[in-house]
């Protein structure tokens, strides 16, 4: 699977882009003009942009509570992302889903779930309609170690089996459900051990390398899209802030800062840029040319979201359907 240059660079940007997207949302959070909780997506970068890397642009993804980067990797315009995470009307969801409802359908992306878990059945729903309609699309679905002991990880998984459904489940273990660790909630070493009971295969993965998810989620897409059903990825990584911006010292009341500076020492952009460097394909030149590039993006999302207007009075009870 050689990728061309480009598409190196892109993948290179767009972890770029979510890590200094992020960063301005706690930049936000902490002036208060951020309204709800923030749950990012620093350190993870890898994963989403590694897995939406060995997608076609029709293929579909659900995502989670920690979702913007999911957004920013399957192709999402930063300025009505950031007009949605900041309640605006020129929002995605006209300022109504906020940070953790996310959706665009036009770029396959059917929707952040501030529901641990629910997106699993969601995705193997979607998957179904694909294959009812005989396409050859593909759906991934993202989500965390904790939705992994939900009953709607095992009904979506057993449903998608069954029926060979073209979905990938990608589990972002990132080792805390909230506060909770894998290890005292979870009793298989790997969570990619579970898809043997569904009769898929199941993949353990380096969730800081992107190439080994893009490897790993390119076989996975292929084996769906031929027809062959469902595969379950499990990307080890970890988030470098807390649960969400308001968690005490970045998680520090429930994991150790010796833990916490081994894992940022394999931040997934610091090791991709190295991997570029020693390919010949990226130099420090091209890589502040990037950030410049990211940044100037970003802050024109911020005045695009700042100058929008919030919801008016009378939209309050449009697109509600429950």
């Amino acid at each position: 699977m050689e990728l061309d240059r480009e598409k190196l660079l892109e993948m290179y940007r767009k972890m770029v882009t979510i890590r200094r997207f992020e960063e301005k949302v706690a930049e936000l959070n902490a002036r208060g003009v951020f309204p709800g909780l923030a749950h990012l997506y620093i350190g993870e970068e890898a994963v989403a942009v590694g897995a939406c890397s060995a997608l076609r642009a029709d293929d579909l993804i659900t995502s989670t509570h920690r979702g913007h980067g999911h957004c920013i990797a399957k192709g999402c315009d930063l300025k009505p992302m950031m007009a949605e995470l900041l309640g605006r009307y020129t929002g995605y969801c006209k300022g109504k889903g906020g940070s953790m409802h996310i959706c665009d359908f036009d770029r396959g992306i059917l929707g952040a779930n501030g529901i641990v878990g629910s997106n699993i059945p969601i995705a193997a729903g979607a998957a179904l309609g694909i294959k009812m309609m005989r396409q050859d699309r593909v759906v991934l679905c993202f989500f965390g170690d904790g939705a992994s002991n939900g009953g709607s990880f095992h009904e979506g998984l057993n449903f998608a089996s069954i029926w060979k459904l073209p979905v990938v489940f990608v589990c972002e273990h990132n080792m805390y459900a909230i506060s909770m660790p894998t290890k005292k909630s979870t009793s298989v070493a790997n969570i990619a051990d579970r898809a043997s009971a569904y009769g898929m295969p199941g993949e353990v993965v380096d969730g800081q390398d992107v190439l080994a998810v893009y490897e790993a989620a390119w076989r996975a897409v292929a084996r769906a899209r031929r027809g062959d059903g469902p595969s379950l990825l499990e990307c080890k990584t970890y988030r470098f802030r807390g649960h969400h911006e308001g968690d005490p010292g970045r998680g520090t009341t429930y994991r150790s800062r010796e833990e916490m500076e081994l894992w940022e020492a394999r931040c997934p952009i610091r090791l991709f840029k190295a991997k570029l460097a020693q390919m010949g394909i990226l130099d420090e030149e091209l890589a502040k040319g990037i950030e410049e590039e990211v940044s100037r993006a970003i802050e024109e999302a911020v005045e695009f979201a700042m100058a929008s207007p919030f919801p008016p009075l009378e939209s309050a009870l449009e697109d509600v359907y429950a």
